[in-house]
């Protein structure tokens, strides 16, 4: 009874926090703010090269490895916390032979005739054992910050799973839009290869002007040279996966070698509502955990101003002959309590306590920020859903617009009716367009990713 309710130090309770009722950025069309199960939001795109690289990096990512591998680490650091409850037993065996000068006596008739009573053996086995009662619970506090922080590991496992499932898709959605703006740039390069050779073929007929043909040529070759740099990175960004996944590069270059589509849209974007958040975030739950740490090491430096309370024991045999070294004449023992209280140290003790208390306000504010961390990035994650879909609307129009004005560029230009530099300037206007629109489309798809990665979805996955 005396030992459970001696506990010193603050109790551990967890701390509110303020949040507003309602997003402000879900005023958009495509926003569904209702509960949801985010646990694998990644299967909302219907595509299942994506659900197979996510399965593949949960399975073999190698920084999952390094904070399951913690996760080892704190649950071994409470074993070894715990095990302060508990006495300590120790057993040694030892044999001796010495040897006593014989100018160490002070009267010379006391010492051994012949020195043959010098040299003797010693013989020894016994046990020790010592125990430290937990009176004012500072064992019991470590323990409870020991804990604490398996549970922070535990959460920041889940916060390195988010982050992987987030930069598995976002990588894949980036190797679908260069593959598409590769496509588009091949395309429009054989269209003002088309249309070169059409220039040349009028030059020759006296129709055009060497300044056409110049200005066709160039501007064939500008695209060509754009080829190179999206070829880079979509290899780079194959690369990056093959890192998630755990493999080395090139690894899934052969999975990518046929181009297909970026991912579509879900109907709806599901985001819940702000009090999910508390619970959802691993970074949220990893910074109130640390909290608890703190908390807890405020309590065991407490602990420390008070006395401590022992009790030692010791038992064994003992003998200078080995042959009645086991018998019970040989026995000796000792137990009893030990009070150990500092006294004087300078004050080191309560200088502990405050370094304690101030790490554990630092822990509360951090707990503070990471809320206010992650309310502010579902809103700028929301804001960039939103108003991209209003970005992809207006370039789909302009690209169809940007079309139909390069087909009355060159049906006006066969004619004679309009210089050459129209059609130019038209293609040019058609093949920013429609890279345009492929960025916006992975836009949408990457910022959705963003939308649920700030959420914090599929910590959950197993």
């Amino acid at each position: 009874l005396v030992t459970a309710s001696c506990m010193v130090g603050p109790d551990y309770r967890p701390p509110s926090a303020a949040l507003p009722a309602a997003w402000l950025e879900t005023w958009s069309s495509g926003i569904d703010t209702r509960p949801t199960d985010l646990s694998r939001w990644w299967t909302q795109f219907n595509d299942p090269i994506l659900n197979s690289l996510v399965d593949r990096a949960v399975k073999s990512n190698l920084d999952l490895a390094v904070a399951e591998a913690r996760i080892r680490e704190a649950r071994a650091v409470l074993d070894a916390s715990a095990a302060g409850l508990w006495p300590a037993l120790d057993t040694a065996t030892s044999f001796r032979r010495s040897r006593t000068s014989e100018n160490a006596f002070a009267v010379g008739n006391l010492a051994p005739q012949g020195g043959g009573d010098l040299e003797q053996n010693l013989y020894r086995t016994g046990f020790d054992s010592s125990w430290e009662v937990d009176i004012f619970g500072g064992t019991r506090r470590r323990i409870e910050a020991a804990q604490a922080t398996i549970d922070a590991a535990l959460e920041e496992r889940r916060g390195v799973l988010v982050t992987l499932l987030g930069d598995v898709a976002k990588n894949y959605i980036d190797v679908r839009a260069l593959q598409r703006r590769l496509a588009i740039a091949q395309d429009n390069l054989k269209a003002q290869q088309d249309l070169l050779g059409l220039t040349k073929v009028r030059f020759d007929a006296g129709l055009a002007s060497d300044l056409d043909v110049a200005q066709a040529e160039g501007q064939a070759q500008t695209t060509a040279a754009q080829i190179p740099s999206l070829e880079i990175a979509l290899k780079q960004t194959v690369y990056r996966l093959d890192v998630l996944l755990g493999g080395q590069p090139g690894l899934l270059w052969s999975e990518f070698a046929h181009p297909a589509l970026i991912p579509a849209l879900p109907p709806q974007a599901q985001v819940g509502m702000p009090v999910e958040l508390l619970r959802r975030r691993p970074d949220i739950r990893r910074a109130e955990r640390q909290l608890a740490v703190a908390t807890a090491q405020v309590g065991a430096a407490t602990a420390d101003l008070y006395p401590k309370f022992s009790l030692t024991g010791t038992f064994g045999l003992q003998s200078i002959s080995a042959s009645d070294w086991l018998v019970g004449r040989s026995r000796f023992w000792s137990i009893g309590p030990t009070i150990t209280w500092p006294v004087f140290d300078a004050g080191k003790i309560r200088a502990n306590i405050e370094i304690r208390n101030a790490q554990q306000e630092q822990a509360l504010r951090l707990y503070e920020k990471s809320v206010l961390t992650g309310l502010a990035d579902v809103e700028s994650a929301l804001v960039n859903y939103s108003k991209e879909q209003t970005r992809y609307r207006s370039l789909l129009e302009a690209v169809s617009a940007q079309r139909r004005a390069l087909r009355s560029a060159e049906d006006l230009y066969t004619q004679g009716l309009v210089a050459f530099l129209n059609v130019l300037d038209a293609q040019r206007s058609v093949y920013a367009s429609e890279n345009d629109l492929a960025q916006s489309e992975a836009s949408l798809a990457a910022n959705l990713v963003a939308l649920y990665k700030a959420l914090g979805g599929g910590w959950e996955v197993p």
